[in-house]
């Protein structure tokens, strides 16, 4: 059997947890199992290296940027390798380059295109636990790049799409996928199973417990994931195509705080400017979230928008540059906003959701700015001091800890 494992961050953050990670992977091979073992920089190893860029260079070259931060997975994968030596228990480490995972050449936000799985089979078939670097991969320059922050969850699931893996493993250092962050709402219920539809929308909202990329590339390959604690043995939370929750609407609350809004004032109101506005951002790899445009007055009209916040620099620049282009009259933008998103594939047969979750946030005094909705996930946008308060007074309104 072939098990594709993936460890975050927090889970090799010290001597003690790497061996803990090592000896939990060695019954499996000691089984007779052949492992693939992904893993993330160490701790806060990433954060740390990108202040050290912005001590060098405020504005550092992205490319740069990706050279310096794919250090951090190889000290891990390293250090493993090690470990498993120590244990008498053959392993190779492996970075993108070596194995090779070929990407976009978008730095900072690669896109995997495929894997050369040569190298991985001969080292499985030598009986090696092969150990391979996460959130990396290599584009045509042959240069290093970065899938995004959380990119290790991808990376561990292309690795079992490409290999026909018999499992993925997602450790973490919670036990599963919540009903909400319970560091947030305490009695927030653990789901048994979630469908990728529901983990690809909590996950792209703000539910940092799977990369949203991982959760569409499983969903694209077929590949069922199981996401774990790598500190106890409990049981955790299947991601697959069919999940039923029974008896509850909503399978989740989350919150995005790393969001901001844009405000573009007075364009004209004719074809083609939408167009405009959205095609400067796209060019630059910017993503857009909830969209709202105002009912035009004097052939003027506003449109407003939300984008990362790690954006939003970028995102101001262009639209500045180009404001003639696209008759703006002002660009504004404001900072401390938050998405509330619930997701849940009940929705589709209960009407009264939306007015549920409006209700509630009215109750609490708290103001709705901005409004987005699918089948089955509705979002809206808050002052972020809010947030957390939100995510109680909705996880509580829809009794998802019952």
């Amino acid at each position: 059997m072939l098990i594709v494992k993936k460890f975050g961050g927090s889970s090799v953050a010290d001597k003690e947890r790497i061996f803990h990670v090592a000896k939990r992977c060695a019954k499996d091979y000691r089984e007779g199992h052949q492992l693939i073992i992904v893993l993330s920089a160490m701790g806060k190893t990433t954060d740390g290296l990108i202040e050290k860029a912005h001590e060098i260079d405020p504005n550092p070259p992205k490319r740069e940027l990706d050279m310096l931060l794919t250090t951090g997975e190889q000290v891990s994968v390293a250090l493993m390798a090690m470990a498993f030596h120590v244990l008498g228990i053959p392993a190779v480490s492996l970075n993108a380059a070596q194995v090779a995972m070929h990407t976009t050449s978008v730095y900072g936000a690669a896109k995997l295109k495929r894997i050369d799985s040569e190298r991985i089979r001969h080292e499985l078939d030598s009986r090696r636990v092969v150990i391979i670097t996460g959130f990396q991969g290599v584009n045509k320059y042959e240069d290093l790049t970065t899938l995004g922050r959380g990119g290790s969850d991808t990376t561990a699931v292309a690795l079992a799409a490409a290999l026909h893996a018999d499992a993925c493993e997602i450790y973490t250092d919670v036990d599963g996928v919540y009903t909400a962050d319970p560091r947030v709402v305490p009695d927030a219920l653990k789901l048994k199973e979630v469908s990728y539809d529901e983990m690809l929308e909590l996950a792209s909202l703000g539910a940092k417990v799977l990369h949203n990329r991982s959760v569409e590339m499983a969903k694209k390959y077929g590949v069922q994931l199981v996401v774990l604690s790598s500190l106890t043995e409990e049981p955790g939370t299947v991601v697959k195509e069919n999940a039923r929750v029974e008896r509850m609407l909503i399978s989740g609350v989350a919150a995005d705080k790393n969001t901001a809004r844009i405000s573009v004032i007075g364009v004209k109101n004719e074809p083609g400017i939408a167009f405009k506005i959205f095609n400067i951002l796209a060019r630059n790899h910017i993503n857009v979230d909830i969209i709202i445009q105002s009912v035009g007055r004097e052939d003027r009209k506003d449109i407003s928008f939300t984008v990362a916040r790690t954006d939003l620099q970028e995102a101001m620049t262009l639209l500045n540059e180009n404001k003639a282009a696209i008759t703006a009259q002002d660009v504004t933008c404001e900072q401390d906003v938050a998405k509330i998103s619930i997701v849940g594939a009940g929705m589709l047969s209960n009407p009264g959701v939306a007015a549920k979750m409006f209700e509630a946030l009215y109750a609490a005094n708290i103001n709705i700015k901005m409004i987005a909705t699918s089948e089955i996930r509705i979002t809206v946008l808050i002052d972020e001091i809010d947030a957390n308060r939100a995510v109680r007074t909705v996880h509580d309104a829809f009794r998802m800890g019952d």
